[in-house]
């Protein structure tokens, strides 16, 4: 009992214990200042229960917390919501308060601006007065000595260098001593022994800014060279073309130029009667001084210097000369930038010249000659990289009309511009690729907005006004009556018209190039080659593949290229004419519009052909067959009857294209309908025929061929037509009669009947119609004599289908 009682007071005391442990460990939890694995590890320690325990003491003591949280703030709920509407009554005597405060400010600070202004400007006129007073007194004593100084600047600036030293003799015997106790005084002392040396500087100094000088005005120095040697040219010409025999061919062209020539001609002799000396200020003497590069030049030469100097100059002028020759990055995007890069050029090699003439060793012929080959060679690829990034034609156009006034004018100076003309060449290509993709879209834009219908006129006048634009003869057309068609459409004048647009702008770039005329022609006919081999082709091309153009515009396009193969000899007097050279030289070439237009003709050709087949597929992609009908409708099915009317209308259109277009498009269509209820037969996702449906395919088989025997395309021998459908036609009359003991017999020989019919074609569709008799049978087995038949029937069936395998067999065996 005594041991019992113990125990009980042991577990008691643990019991108690464990409490105790469990409110240390939820103290220290809320304490946060130990570790909490500690704590956690002392709680898991004890009996297995220990956990479940720990969560229920922690369970009480938050259950504590809520309820004395919830008091206090029952406590004090009443007195927040007291100072919360306090807070909402004062607010807005604060807000008017504010308001007050803010005016109240605001005029406080506008009153003391001008208090505080005036009490500045006071403070500053006074110091300032005390400074003049302080520098009145010091300039008295230090004014003469200024003045002096002074003189001895100015008689240096204006290069008067012996007064300069009489001057500083004075400033150092006479007038320094009296102020020698300023330290400016004694910067003069020490400076003074240094301006006798620095005379030589000073000289070099102005020949400085006569370098900086020539920089600014090199541009506008180029410009006046450049615009006097355009317009000697322009005068040159004009006297030329007044003196050839030949003066009046190429008319077209040359009005406008010679009207152009001849009011720069007046306008010259104007400016230059009425104001000659306006025109002698335009000269590079006048825009620049070069009396110090004399003076500097004499000075050296005495110092015993000259050489130095030489040197001196020419090292600047390089450096000058290839910054002159660094082009802006944006240069290529406008002709002012190319213009402002070649008038410095110019005006850069305008000054050098001068210098070689008016001086005597200064520059010599072989350092210029040095210098420009530099320059050349730089100019050259600088134009070669800024002309690839070009892609506006007329920019291209203009560029080289700049290169060949920059050339001609440094050409006049007596400087090689060979290999500038030789660009000029390369520039052409680049000229001809952006006319190319000018044109390009040019042809684009014609096409759509082409109608691809036939010309209408309906008088005289609107006739003469096509046949003016374009080529066309048509003598049956000419004893018509108006109104009346013009084959071609509207974008075959269009494209002849810009063919001859481009012929012209390519002129124009041969211009001024200094080549012979046949050089010109054959340049002009390569181009011309060029744009339509590889442009007009490509558009021709790319329009033909067009998803929008029917077969109405394909037939259009046929016939427009007809009529533009046609005009291409038209475009080869062209050519003649404008260059004034015969066809019947030897070095001429020929345009290659004749295949251009062939293969565009045959494109279309092939794409009247698939888009027939196209539509042929859209009609039987509706058909909708009952194979399984048991006796035929007794007519053809209407969508082979719209088809039938659709080619028949479509052929009907093929009236103006060539017979061999017409024919070839008609029995391409008669092959692909044939080739196309072929497959529709055989299909391998139609598993049953009935012998019904065979004969409602057999009524439109014969419309078929009533349609191939009609002619819809002239021209055909026969019933060459109707051969397209022969397959079909041999395959239905041998289901139709059952001939098949004729077809076995006869099999292999030329002379069979049913000599088309491909065994392995015959049994796939024989396979069939068994499978459709044999679910007919079953639906229809009354009578018991109809069972009896189609057994016989069936049984025939069998034996030929074993007989058309072994055939088939046979064939694969020999194949």
């Amino acid at each position: 009992m005594a041991r019992k009682s113990k125990s009980n007071m042991s577990e008691q005391y643990l019991e108690e214990n464990k409490d105790q442990i469990y409110e240390n460990a939820l103290a220290e939890i809320q304490s946060f200042e130990l570790p909490l694995g500690t704590t956690l590890r002392s709680v898991y320690d004890d009996q297995p229960n220990a956990h479940q325990r720990f969560m229920e003491k922690l369970d009480a003591c938050i259950r504590n917390h809520d309820r004395e949280i919830e008091k206090m703030c029952n406590f004090h709920h009443q007195g927040f919501v007291d100072a919360i509407t306090e807070l909402l009554k004062v607010r807005a005597d604060a807000e008017k308060l504010k308001v007050q405060v803010t005016d109240t400010n605001r005029r406080l600070q506008d009153a003391g601006k001008e208090v505080i202004a005036q009490t500045e400007e006071i403070i500053r006129c006074r110091v300032q007065q005390r400074n003049i007073t302080t520098v009145v007194e010091k300039l008295q004593l230090c004014l003469p000595v200024l003045e002096m100084y002074s003189k001895l600047k100015e008689q240096m600036n204006v290069k008067r260098y012996y007064s300069a030293l009489k001057t500083m003799e004075q400033l150092e015997n006479l007038y320094l001593p009296r102020v020698s106790q300023y330290r400016f005084c004694q910067i003069m002392i020490e400076n003074l022994p240094k301006l006798r040396e620095e005379i030589k500087e000073i000289s070099m100094s102005d020949l400085k800014d006569f370098l900086e000088s020539i920089r600014k005005h090199s541009d506008r120095i180029g410009e006046t060279a450049m615009k006097q040697a355009q317009q000697q040219k322009t005068f040159s010409t004009t006297l030329q073309k007044q003196n050839n025999v030949n003066y009046g061919r190429n008319m077209h062209l040359g009005r406008s130029r010679i009207l152009e020539s001849k009011n720069e001609i007046t306008l010259k002799r104007t400016f230059e009667e009425d104001d000659e000396h306006e025109e002698e200020v335009l000269t590079a003497q006048d825009l620049v001084d070069f009396s110090p590069v004399y003076r500097c030049l004499h000075i050296y030469s005495v110092l015993g210097d000259g050489e130095i100097f030489e040197n001196y100059y020419r090292k600047q002028r390089r450096k000058q000369a290839r910054l002159v020759l660094q082009p802006q990055s944006s240069m290529h995007e406008t002709v002012e930038g190319y213009r402002r890069y070649f008038s410095q050029i110019v005006g850069f090699f305008v000054v050098e010249d001068h210098i070689l003439h008016v001086t005597q060793g200064l520059v010599t012929r072989t350092y210029t000659d040095e210098l420009w080959n530099m320059a050349l060679s730089k100019i050259i690829a600088v134009l070669r990289t800024h002309s690839s990034y070009c892609s506006d034609p007329d920019l291209v156009l203009e560029l080289k009309n700049l290169i060949v006034v920059f050339a001609d004018t440094l050409q006049g100076y007596g400087f090689p511009v060979n290999r500038l003309f030789d660009l000029l060449f390369e520039i052409r290509d680049q000229y001809n690729e952006t006319l190319l993709k000018k044109w390009s879209g040019l042809f684009r834009d014609i096409f759509e907005a082409d109608n691809y219908s036939p010309i209408p006129v309906a008088n005289e006048e609107e006739y003469k006004i096509v046949i003016s634009k374009f080529p066309f003869q048509d003598p049956e057309l000419d004893k018509q009556s108006f109104p009346k068609k013009l084959p071609m459409s509207q974008s075959v004048p269009q494209i002849y018209i810009q063919v001859k647009e481009f012929i012209y702008a390519s002129l124009k770039f041969s211009e001024s190039l200094h080549r012979s005329s046949t050089e010109i022609d054959d340049m002009l006919r390569k181009s011309t080659n060029l744009l339509l081999t590889r442009t007009l082709s490509s558009c021709l091309q790319n329009l033909i593949k067009k998803p929008h153009i029917g077969l109405t515009e394909l037939v259009q396009i046929i016939i427009n290229t007809t009529h533009l193969e046609q005009a291409c000899k038209y475009l080869e007097d062209f050519i003649s004419n404008i260059t004034n050279i015969s066809q019947v030289t030897v070095h001429t070439a020929r345009l290659y519009g004749l295949s251009t237009f062939k293969d565009a003709r045959h494109a279309a050709e092939g794409e009247i052909y698939m888009k027939l087949n196209q539509k042929i597929d859209e009609f039987i992609q509706i058909a909708d067959y009952d194979w399984t009908m048991s006796e035929s409708d007794g007519r053809a099915s209407g969508y082979l009857m719209d088809l039938i009317n659709f080619l028949r209308s479509t052929f009907q259109v093929f009236t103006h294209l060539p017979g061999k277009v017409a024919q070839t498009a008609c029995m391409s269509a008669c092959q692909h309908l044939s080739t196309s209820l072929m497959q529709m037969l055989l299909d391998s996702e139609l598993k049953q025929i009935s012998m019904g449906a065979i004969q409602q395919f057999n009524l439109d088989v014969i419309q078929c061929e009533l349609f191939a025997s009609s002619e819809p395309v002239p021209g055909f021998q026969g019933d060459t037509l109707q051969l397209a459908f022969i397959d079909l036609r041999q395959l239905l009359d041998l289901f139709m009669v059952w001939d098949w003991s004729t077809y076995l017999a006869d099999y292999g020989q030329a002379t069979s009947k049913y000599l088309r019919v491909n065994p392995s074609t015959a049994l796939t569709l024989l396979e069939k119609v068994h499978r459709g008799m044999r679910d007919s049978s079953k639906k229809n087995n009354i009578f018991a004599q109809f069972r009896k038949n189609d057994r016989d029937k069936q049984k025939l069936i069998e034996t030929v289908v074993k007989q058309l395998r072994s055939l088939v067999n046979g064939m694969s065996q020999h194949t």
